[in-house]
């Protein structure tokens, strides 16, 4: 690649850093489009290149949400164990699957996930104070559907995390994020060594992206805690719209 290519990956993982320090996600979301579409990679080798950047931004990010809502050993070994063990079965199944119907299924699970938290910022504040939240001894369960999201997508283990544990178990967003990043890491740790046994990695186009994600990840983590919780999540929930028209709509254009 040219100069300006690289110099345009290493803006495109500054940037990327700075939208997974802000919602406690890795940044695939962007990177693998841009490396399928951009770059031609094939939709198993984009996933498994974004991984190298996503690594160590989530490390970094887990460390600074750590540091403000730290979580209970007991329960990130929980979280985390779970859907590492997950993500290893099902990056398994990735990698000899067609990812068209794949991306589409889970594109409207994530446009659900969606709906569901606009319709929460639209609630009167009353009656999202009656909502029950379930009790904390579950917690850990949710390791299984973040796992099975990285294992499958390379991505959105904290995407399908985070509105479980502020709608179903009543957390803050930003307790949210620091929870889902206890899940992610270690999955996403695992489904990069799968999709690199399986030869579905780019390591220098990750690793370009990575470094400019490590310069600006912790400004992420910075401005999630001065937004109010509201902005946070209404960006939250946008996030995850965009992310699922891209995923439903992506495959379809594909096709034509």
């Amino acid at each position: 690649m040219s100069w300006w290519l690289w110099g345009g990956m290493l803006v495109l993982g500054g940037f990327l850093g700075l939208l997974g320090g802000l919602f406690g996600i890795g940044g695939g979301i962007l990177a693998i489009p841009v490396l399928a579409l951009a770059f031609g990679l094939e939709q198993q080798q984009a996933q498994g290149t974004a991984l190298v950047m996503m690594v160590p931004n989530l490390l970094i990010a887990f460390w600074r949400y750590q540091q403000r809502h730290p979580v209970p050993l007991r329960l990130a070994l929980q979280l985390g164990g779970l859907a590492a063990a997950t993500t290893w079965g099902t990056a398994q199944v990735a990698n000899r699957l067609d990812s068209f119907t794949l991306r589409l299924l889970f594109g409207l699970f994530m446009l659900w996930l969606a709906l569901g938290l606009f319709r929460r910022l639209l609630r009167p504040p009353a009656a999202a104070a009656q909502s029950r939240p379930l009790p904390a001894r579950y917690l850990p369960l949710v390791g299984v559907l973040g796992g099975t999201s990285s294992g499958l997508l390379g991505i959105g283990g904290g995407l399908v995390a985070n509105p479980f544990f502020t709608r179903w178990f009543g957390q803050p967003q930003t307790t949210a994020q620091s929870l889902s990043l206890a899940l992610v890491l270690p999955a996403s740790l695992v489904a990069l060594v799968v999709y690199a046994r399986a030869g579905q990695v780019s390591w220098g186009l990750g690793g370009v992206l990575a470094l400019g994600g490590l310069v600006t990840v912790s400004s992420g983590v910075a401005l999630a805690h001065r937004w109010s919780e509201r902005r946070l999540r209404a960006a939250f929930a946008c996030l995850m719209l965009g992310t699922a028209l891209w995923m439903m709509l992506g495959p379809l254009v594909g096709k034509l």
